[in-house]
Order: C-alpha cells, then structure tokens, then sequence
C-alpha cells in the first residue's frame, strides 16, 4: 500500500516553504559499510535541526525548561535517494502547523539541490509536573507564526 506524500502541492513548492536550514557534516559512524548513511543517521539529523531551529527562534528555553517540555510524539522519514560521508548536507526544518499543544514539524535532507529524504513529524508540550500536554504559550506561537508565515497551517 503507497503512503500519501506530505510533499504537497510539489516538491518545489514544498522545498520553497523552508526558511531555516543548517549543514551537517556526516560522521564515519554514521555509515555503512558500503559507504552510505544509515537509516537511523537521519532521525538524528531531524533532532539536530528541531533544536536549532528552535533555538535560532529564541524558543529553546520556552521548550525545554523546567516547567515543560518539548517531546517527540511520533516521526517518520522517507528515504529518497542514498546519501554518503562525502556529501555536503543541508538539513532544512519548518514548523508546518500548530495545534493546541502540539507543532507538526517537517525535514527535508538536501545534498545540492536534490532531495536525499524528507521527514516529519509531531512534537507536544508537556507538563513536567504532570506529565500531560500543555498548551504552547501565545508568545511561541507568534514567534512561530511570525517567523513561517503563509507557508504555516493553523
């Protein structure tokens, strides 16, 4: 059974909505032996890029302090096209929605130009104290939605 794409309308329109990336350099480690990036390379290059995006917003703190925090609720990765130690990748993040606790962040993995895989995936707020999803405070999503724009769904 095919799985629906989340890169809607079109995978330039879709690449278009991105307006945070960061390099990553990929690590001997992180490969196999025939030289490609493993699998589970990728879901690390996600969490790289969700922390600095949040922290290039200024939001870290509001995410990830002692009152609440900022949790992976599920994920998921489309792998594209393969994607080795020599390649100069750039790891694109947005925030595509905002729910009552919750972010819908996406990930595109660019090596020049051409997609090498996509991701995305959900990230609720929660209470420390009681370990239940708590609304994102206003401000986060003004930060958010000043920052995404049009491209963002509410």
């Amino acid at each position: 059974m095919k799985k629906e794409s989340f890169i809607q309308p079109d995978l330039k329109s879709w690449l278009h909505k991105f307006h945070f990336s960061i390099p990553i350099k990929v690590r001997y480690c992180e490969t196999d032996m025939l030289g490609h990036v493993n699998n589970v390379s990728y879901f690390m290059y996600f969490e790289q890029g969700r922390i600095e995006y949040f922290e290039n917003l200024g939001l870290f703190a509001e995410l990830f302090g002692e009152e609440r925090v900022a949790v992976v609720a599920d994920l998921e990765c489309q792998y594209i096209a393969q994607m080795y130690r020599s390649d100069k990748v750039e790891m694109h993040v947005r925030v595509a929605s905002l729910g009552r606790s919750s972010l819908d962040v996406e990930y595109a993995v660019v090596v020049e130009d051409t997609l090498k895989a996509a991701g995305r995936g959900a990230v609720v707020l929660i209470d420390t104290n009681n370990g239940k999803s708590t609304p994102i405070p206003e401000e986060v999503k003004q930060v958010i939605t000043a920052f995404e724009g049009e491209s963002l769904a509410h």
